[in-house]
């Protein structure tokens, strides 16, 4: 089974991560030329040939010849002093994850000594079961507390209530797109037609197409931390950010503009990646997902239809209240999270290219966030690291299965800061991070974001 999932997930053998033995007849450190000559007679009667330094031949001792032993000698012979540094710094770069200046500094990009399925192997059987009952409490939970706001502020109307009620309504709007996003998964349940049903009403809802997302969100897990295949907050190439208009790079690194991205992403994706997730043709699809994306379109347009239908009963300025308002503090919600899953870490996060990608490489470069009290209404979305190697996961496992991997990833794992009951120290994270993470070199299997001086600047102005 373990070897299953690494050749669904596209997983290589990981290099050999301790150093060789030294059992030949130079030292790995001769060939390296880090450490001066040492020369260890194992066998006689054997030639060695090694590029740097002339055939030899030893033959066998005895009393009437003679024999030399001819070797070309470097041309500078290290100090004891500089043997024993370059001795220690090889301890240190040969352990894996550890920094290339032999620093000490733990290195996140380095290959990890663990596998998927070590991690699969330390999670409890449990949590890989889903209860669809259970899954459905929780949506009958989120219904009722919509319900119950939008009736109570409507009754109430007083202007004190109504930013009370955005901000709690546009938190359970969010609430409702996480469990669509379980039933995309099929953490939900197993029963396809249910997730199927459930994620369209809850998705719908709230304006999402319900199918043409989930598939882009599944590219998304597929290809997290990969520069040019990830879905959904990949860096951009340096050609590509340079070449975006100055509007457009305002919008996309200055709060608050960003958090404001979701529908706009809907329609025309990411700057350099076309199509349209409500577009049955669009490139983000294959040919026999054309009905599932034309069923999403359908429902999508039915609820806005709705809406319409709504403001001439209710007044646009009620339906802005109940509904628009509470909207945008959902897309706001997606975006926040969304973005701090990948970023703002206060270690430089890599991305890769290549065969350096590895979908547990990839993974291992989301982050956990603590959210205080927001943690169980938005059903631990924050607890994200073992989510995005295990989507298939339910939510109110993902704690509990997050603790027993823990061993196994070391530092790997970068614990969140805890939370006052608001998440309001995310908030510079954020905009730390939309200062400095703009864009990733055009070459190069693992990379850094770069900042633009410029818009950095400018945005320390505003």
């Amino acid at each position: 089974m373990a070897s299953w999932v690494l050749s669904e997930c596209g997983i290589r053998p990981l290099p050999q991560i301790l150093p060789k033995p030294r059992t030949g007849f130079f030292s790995n450190s001769i060939k390296n030329h880090t450490h001066p000559l040492k020369v260890q007679f194992l066998q006689a009667n054997k030639k060695i040939f090694y590029p740097k330094f002339s055939p030899v031949s030893i033959p066998k001792l005895s009393s009437d010849k003679k024999w030399v032993l001819k070797v070309s000698t470097p041309s500078r012979i290290a100090s004891l002093d500089e043997y024993e540094k370059g001795e220690k710094k090889e301890k240190v770069v040969g352990v894996n994850g550890v920094g290339e200046e032999g620093g000490g500094e733990f290195d996140y990009g380095a290959p990890p000594p663990f596998k998927l399925a070590d991690i699969r192997a330390a999670i409890p059987k449990h949590c890989w079961v889903k209860d669809p009952w259970r899954s459905m409490s929780y949506v009958v939970r989120d219904v009722a507390i919509v319900l119950g706001l939008a009736a109570g502020a409507a009754y109430l109307n007083n202007w004190f209530i109504w930013p009370l009620y955005w901000a709690a309504q546009g938190t359970m709007f969010w609430a409702f797109f996480v469990l669509g996003h379980d039933c995309g998964h099929g953490s939900f349940s197993n029963n396809q037609k249910l997730n199927s049903v459930v994620g369209h009403i809850l998705h719908s809802s709230i304006l999402v197409p319900y199918h043409g997302w989930r598939i882009s969100h599944r590219t998304h897990h597929q290809n997290h931390g990969h520069v040019e295949n990830d879905e959904s907050w990949h860096p951009l190439p340096e050609k590509i950010y340079k070449n975006l208009d100055k509007v457009t790079q305002t919008l996309r690194f200055t709060v608050p503009f960003p958090m404001l991205a979701y529908p706009f992403y809907l329609w025309n994706r990411s700057p350099g990646k076309t199509g349209s997730h409500f577009d049955p043709n669009s490139d983000l699809f294959v040919p026999n997902e054309r009905k599932d994306v034309i069923t999403s379109t359908i429902c999508w347009t039915a609820m806005a239809a709705l809406l319409v239908g709504l403001s001439f009963v209710l007044g646009p300025v009620k339906l802005l209240q109940l509904y628009g308002v509470p909207y945008w503090g959902f897309v706001m919600w997606l975006d926040f999270v969304t973005y701090l899953h990948h970023h703002g870490h206060e270690d430089k996060l890599p991305w890769y290219r290549g065969k350096e990608w590895s979908y547990l490489r990839g993974g291992l470069t989301t982050l956990d966030r603590d959210y205080g009290w927001i943690n169980n209404i938005h059903h631990d979305i924050g607890t994200h690291v073992i989510h995005h190697l295990f989507p298939q996961i339910p939510h109110y496992h993902l704690v509990e299965a997050t603790e027993a991997a823990k061993p196994v990833f070391g530092k790997y794992y970068r614990e969140p800061k805890k939370s006052s009951p608001l998440p309001f120290h995310l908030i510079g994270d954020l905009v730390k991070s939309l200062k400095q993470d703009h864009y990733v070199s055009d070459t190069g299997d693992v990379v850094y974001y770069r900042t633009d001086p410029k818009l950095s600047s400018s945005n320390k102005s505003k």
